[in-house]
């Protein structure tokens, strides 16, 4: 068995850990919204691309319905 540690620098599990914690979070606040606003489209696509945080960070910046 190839142990992980001794193939990449740490640097880059702890960087890869920072962007998955990120990705999680950031898609699991634009799921809730976009189910809140009724835009399946928008939670469909949130669920189903992984882009690290990336694609729900533009729905919530930009495509969220807004409050009046």
């Amino acid at each position: 068995m190839v142990d992980l540690i001794s193939i990449f620098p740490t640097w880059l599990l702890v960087l890869i850990t920072i962007i998955a914690v990120f990705d999680s979070v950031m898609k699991i606040i634009g799921m809730w919204k976009s189910a809140r606003n009724n835009q399946l489209v928008w939670f469909i696509f949130i669920a189903i691309f992984n882009t690290a945080g990336i694609l729900p960070l533009i729905y919530i910046l930009f495509f969220q319905k807004k409050k009046k």
